[in-house]
């Protein structure tokens, strides 16, 4: 989960902060005290992840690239020059743009913004962004929130009762809330010092940087491992109330399969040493075989493990994980009925081959497998229109067909309560009629108004005309004679 340093250089940062020793600090020589700690601390537990650092004031700017060198930021941020004003929309439209240009925008990121608090004045200040939020359009939309998933941590190098005083904390908190609310404002405790902005910075890496620590169990063999990111608790939810449900840090490797290309990363599993490592084994061997191996992450929850390559010589122990349920993946039926072949009465798969227990067919048809009518968009619906109008100027000929066509829309349309679209079909079909030419069979005249008329019928909603099962059969006539 890459990861963007967002430091706030406008001239407020600054002002002076009042120290008990002789020498005089600025908060953005607290910021970037608190900063060089949380680098630290990624380059000894987070060495694999991307870091990127930026600068704002009134304009933003990339000062280093998405970076696994922890050095080249450190030496970066202490040589970074102070501008003019704070604008933090500019700054957040930036953010989006540096990382959709790098990961997309289905990588999930963390921004951690580091400000002195101040909204910044005038047109362009978080105050002038948040109070014209309703009145902007299209072209102008605030950054927030992200186009991609985000984590947002608010460092304030200010203390509380500050914020408090000038009305700042409600908009910072009012801009986490539109970014989704996934993250936290930062502040110090107490008197605003050194000691006190190395706590807020302490509390931000317990809260986002901590790493995961697991065992990895497949028999009598097991070993350490570390998870990045930390996997996240799960809310399922249930009828009584919803249930959180944690990774437990005991993994069960529960057994191997052959394996495709995954579709979706959840999380990924690192694992670093050069010593013999049950793990760089089960790596290993998935990899050379392209199979997966399943593992449990605690009770009724499941996930895989597999061996996945970043570059030709680079290759990672992935791990990524299902919904926790007993039948996570519905073509595989549960988990707990999965067993070797030799344990079965028959051989599931046949003696040639010629059958398989894949995928576990479910004992209820599905509703969503049904060839049903649905209009996402309005092409849709004047497809299906268009298409009754064609099979009506070639009557008698496509009588079927048009019938077909008709009771199928008129179906869907009494699901949707669409009555207005009935109406409007009728109508249709009642004008078709006038512009028949005089050349056209007599039988196409009766079968479109008969039609018109059913029609028009169950648009009324009357229980008679509209039943959902009812169907629009064609007019009898005789010709013949």
């Amino acid at each position: 989960m890459p990861t963007v340093v967002l430091m706030d250089a406008s001239l407020s940062m600054t002002r002076p902060v009042s120290q008990d020793s002789s020498e005089e600090f600025q908060r953005k020589n607290l910021a970037v005290h608190g900063l060089n700690m949380l680098f630290e601390h990624m380059a000894s537990n987070y060495r694999l992840e991307f870091t990127a650092l930026m600068a704002f004031s009134s304009l933003w700017e990339l000062v280093v690239p998405f970076t696994r060198d922890y050095n080249a930021l450190q030496d970066a941020l202490s040589n970074l020059e102070d501008y003019d004003k704070t604008c933090v929309e500019s700054a957040l439209n930036g953010v989006s743009n540096v990382v959709q240009q790098e990961w997309g925008s289905a990588c999930p990121c963390q921004v951690v913004l580091v400000t002195d608090g101040s909204l910044g004045i005038g047109k362009g200040s978080l105050r002038h962004s948040l109070q014209s939020l309703r009145h902007r359009g299209d072209d102008k939309k605030f950054p927030l929130p992200f186009p991609f998933p985000t984590k947002m941590y608010i460092m304030c190098v200010a203390n509380t009762e500050e914020l408090q005083m000038t009305g700042a904390l409600d908009k910072w908190e009012e801009l986490l809330c539109l970014g989704g609310g996934d993250g936290q404002v930062f502040t110090v405790e107490g008197p605003l010092c050194m000691q006190g902005v190395q706590a807020m910075f302490g509390r931000l890496i317990d809260r986002a940087y901590c790493p995961f620590h697991a065992v990895l169990h497949c028999g009598n063999l097991s070993a350490d491992v570390q998870v990045f990111p930390r996997p996240e608790p799960v809310v399922v939810d249930e009828e009584v109330e919803p249930l959180a449900r944690t990774v437990n840090p005991d993994v069960d490797d529960v057994g191997t399969g052959g394996a495709d290309e995954p579709e979706e990363e959840v999380s990924a599993s690192q694992m670093a040493g050069k010593s013999p490592n049950f793990c760089v084994l089960l790596h290993g061997s998935l990899k050379v075989e392209g199979m997966v191996a399943l593992v449990q992450l605690g009770p009724e929850w499941f996930g895989m493990l597999y061996s996945q390559a970043d570059s030709k010589k680079k290759s990672n122990l992935m791990m990524s994980l299902f919904e926790p349920s007993t039948e996570p993946l519905p073509w595989l039926g549960k988990i707990s009925h999965l067993g070797p072949i030799s344990e079965a009465a028959e051989n599931p798969y046949g003696e040639d081959d010629s059958k398989s227990p894949f995928p576990v067919q479910p004992p209820v048809k599905r509703s969503y497998a049904q060839n049903v009518t649905v209009w996402i968009k309005a092409s849709g619906l004047q497809t299906d229109v268009q298409k009754i109008l064609r099979n009506a100027r070639k009557l008698p000929d496509k009588t079927q067909t048009f019938y077909k066509e008709l009771n199928r829309l008129r179906k869907a349309a009494l699901a949707f309560g669409f009555w207005d679209l009935l109406k409007g079909v009728a109508e249709l079909l009642e004008r078709e009629c006038t512009l028949l030419p005089d050349s056209a069979h007599p039988d196409a005249a009766f079968q479109l108004s008969h039609a018109a008329q059913q029609l028009k019928l169950a648009s009324t909603g009357d229980s008679q005309y509209a039943a959902f099962e009812h169907n629009i059969v064609p007019m009898h006539t005789d010709f013949s004679s």
